[in-house]
Order: C-alpha cells, then sequence, then structure tokens
C-alpha cells in the first residue's frame, strides 16, 4: 500500500486488517506515536488523518491510503519545534512523556479548530488524552502559551 505520511510517499507491504498504529511503528519506522492501550481509550496514539485528529490504534491502515497523515514527527520544521511542542517543553508539560505525542497532537488540533484558552473548554477537547502522570495543569499551560504565541503571530511550525 502507498501511504502520504508527513509530506512524504511511503509504501509498505501489510495485511488488511494492520492498524495506522503499527504500520507506522512496525512498517515505517515511526515510532513517535506510542501504543497506550491500543483499545481507543487514552489518546495515546493520536494522529491525523486530512488534519483531522484520530486514534491510530484505532483505524486501519488502508483505509489512509490517498490521505494525509501526520505524526509528531511531521509538526517540525527541521530543528525548529512546533510551537506547541517547545510551550511543552517550557511549561514542563509532561513528566514521563509517554502520552505526550498524543497530548500535543490532540492540542495543535484544538488551536487548529479556533478554540480558545478557557479552562473548561480545553479540559473537555483533551479529555480523550490519558496523563497518567497527571500533567494536566502543564498541559493546559501549554496549550494557552501556544495559543498566545499563534495569536500574537509567533506560530510557525510545519504542519504537513
Amino acid at each position: 500500500m502507498q501511504l502520504s505520511v508527513n509530506g512524504v510517499p511511503r509504501s509498505a507491504t501489510i495485511e488488511p486488517r494492520a492498524s495506522l498504529l503499527d504500520t507506522l511503528r512496525d512498517r515505517l519506522d515511526l515510532t513517535g506515536t506510542k501504543k497506550g492501550c491500543n483499545q481507543g481509550a487514552c489518546g495515546a496514539c493520536t494522529v491525523w488523518v486530512d488534519r483531522r485528529p484520530v486514534l491510530a490504534c484505532l483505524t486501519l491502515a488502508i483505509a489512509c491510503e490517498g490521505h494525509e497523515v501526520t505524526t509528531i514527527e511531521g509538526l517540525a520544521d527541521g530543528d525548529r519545534l512546533h510551537p506547541m511542542q517547545q510551550a511543552f517543553i517550557d511549561r514542563d508539560a509532561f513528566q514521563c512523556g509517554y502520552c505526550t505525542p498524543g497530548q500535543i497532537m490532540s492540542a495543535v488540533a484544538y488551536l487548529a479548530h479556533g478554540h480558545g484558552t478557557a479552562e473548561d473548554e480545553i479540559r473537555d477537547w483533551m479529555s480523550g488524552n490519558l496523563c497518567r502522570c497527571a500533567a494536566y495543569p502543564h498541559i493546559r499551560a501549554a496549550i494557552r502559551q501556544a495559543h498566545d504565541q499563534q495569536a500574537a503571530g509567533g506560530g510557525g511550525g510545519a504542519t504537513h
């Protein structure tokens, strides 16, 4: 099958039942997307398909053929981190870091959908992404920082 991942055409031989998550990690060596629960409950595997967040563990890879897949590896612009990635570092929005790729992918989608910085709105949007270390206040602070930077015209980074 052919996939476009982070703006790059990729091919892989897979079984029709292969998940997008397993295809990314095991066939394409893109290990930034994490396998958490493998049941769609934790959000660790969040990626985008055509700029919409999806749970890669519940998405068949074959269904993504002809669509653009974006992973955490596709957010940075070379050595320049995406503003949300930088905000997560600045705000210490991770502890073990395992959920961080999925959290960032959801957070960038949250801002791309035009949402603001209201605590309840952020909490509601991000509720599908679990952090076992409970870094939620720091995650919300990172989202607010990236929002404020974007509003001030300091956005950037690649978002294939």
